[in-house]
């Protein structure tokens, strides 16, 4: 399974000012396996050092952080020569690093004294680690988050190269072929029942069993629900769950603005935050907050009070709601089933992933509070771009209409499941090129 990020691992590897990389992400999006497969690929050798599996390699880092001695004394414990990593030939992968924060601390002085030597890091839950480093190598480090496959990487992964290529070469804003239209709408319901989890699409890739995939993501829940227990102060543990297990009803309502005492009667913002923020870190869910109107930058006019909770995975959501594959494959009610949620929360996956920041920004929708007037999300570019999601075919907005009247944007987006197309200041794009979105509003600006 080819992932995107590895264009961007190449490109770190003959970076001039590298530094030791850092990939964050949630757990089971991948980070060991692509930083595996990259080392395998572009070094003569990889060096695994896994702090969970072996034990031993902690002991390395007490005392001094010399990154000389630290290479040699690794090479020991993990039987290799340390020539090859000193001369830029081999891969240093530094896994489960959160088990050694030691270890995080000496990237500072890899980066400082021995930067011919190649290091990357990754970890389970790094995010929540990181946010409470006390000793983090700020500056000394480069920051990646790994998010599950989006819509074109999963065509990828599932033998339809051919359809991305034909969708990446598009140079005009026109409509496709409807045979291909029809085939891909058909992929993406496909993708909104298994998701990016990488697991969940290489079953899917095998197999197209929808039962074995639903299976793998109830497992991978499963270990979430575990890691909470393992991971969170044990006075965070029920709120985490109790907000996991939220998210697919708090979507599901007209109004998807997440509500707190719809959680736990009674429940109050200050109550739940910190749980909040620990599953922020730990990449599972996504935050989108409301803003009265369209100013930059959009993060300083967000609402923090008034905001949307997506998962962190379409194939995931409907796990924890208990969706029915059949239901989401069958017929245009897929997309009014659960209210709209599922394409929602898939284009905000797909604005997600489609980031590069290593961490990436919040989502932002508009909200007129005296009319309940709502655009499901505001594209920051050279413009606030407003995007308007809707579930079927008919790509009506009063929502738009009323932002249009409002603000008067030099182009609005509507995402539905019609062809592409531009209508004036109107971009209408199909949902399955939501990870091509910015390049579209370049071409049809």
């Amino acid at each position: 399974m080819r992932r995107d990020f590895e264009a961007y691992l190449r490109a770190w590897r003959q970076r001039a000012d590298r530094k030791p990389l850092v990939v964050k992400g949630a757990r089971q999006t991948g980070k060991t396996y692509v930083l595996e497969r990259f080392g395998a690929d572009e070094y003569a050798a990889v060096h695994v050092l896994n702090f969970e599996a072996d034990p031993r390699l902690a002991s390395v880092f007490e005392g001094e952080l010399d990154p000389v001695r630290l290479l040699r004394d690794l090479a020991l414990v993990g039987r290799f020569d340390p020539q090859a990593a000193l001369a830029g030939a081999a891969l240093v992968f530094f896994d489960e690093i959160q088990a050694c924060p030691r270890a995080l601390t000496s990237l500072k002085y890899f980066a400082e004294q021995l930067p011919a030597v190649h290091v990357v890091a990754a970890g389970s839950l790094l995010g929540v680690q990181l946010a409470r480093a006390a000793s983090f190598p700020v500056g000394k480090v480069q920051l990646h988050t790994l998010h599950p496959l989006d819509f074109f990487e999963f065509l990828d992964a599932t033998g339809r190269e051919a359809y991305r290529t034909r969708l990446e070469e598009l140079s005009v804003i026109e409509p496709l072929q409807a045979g291909i239209h029809a085939e891909l709408i058909a992929a993406l319901r496909e993708y909104l029942v298994v998701g990016g989890m990488p697991e969940a699409v290489a079953a899917f890739g095998e197999s197209r069993d929808f039962a074995r995939v639903r299976q793998i993501q109830k497992d991978i829940v499963a270990a979430y629900r575990l890691d909470f227990a393992k991971h969170a102060p044990a006075s965070l543990v029920p709120r985490l769950a109790m907000l996991w297990d939220a998210v697919p009803a708090q979507l599901a309502r007209e109004n998807r603005r997440f509500l707190f005492s719809a959680v736990q009667q009674g429940a109050r913002a200050r109550d739940y935050e910190e749980a909040l923020l620990w599953l922020e870190q730990a990449g599972l869910v996504h935050r989108s907050f409301a803003v009265a109107a369209p100013k930059r930058p959009l993060a300083g006019y967000g609402n923090r009070r008034l905001f949307k909770l997506f998962a962190l995975d379409v194939g995931l959501l409907g796990a924890v709601a208990n969706l029915s594959a059949a239901i989401v494959l069958q017929g245009n009610d897929v997309f009014e089933e659960f209210k709209g949620a599922l394409a929602e929360q898939y284009v905000a996956q797909q604005l997600v992933a489609g980031e590069t920041a290593a961490d990436p920004p919040p989502l932002f929708y508009w909200r007129n509070e005296r009319t309940g007037t709502e655009v499901d999300f505001l594209l920051e570019d050279d413009a606030i771009v407003p995007l308007e999601v809707k579930s079927g075919i008919n790509a009506r907005s009063k929502s738009l209409a009323s932002y249009r009247r409002s603000f008067g944007p030099p182009q609005v987006v509507r995402a539905s499941l019609l062809n592409l197309k531009a209508d004036g200041d109107t971009l209408n794009v199909p949902l399955y090129l939501l990870p091509m979105m910015r390049r579209l509003l370049q071409r049809g600006g």
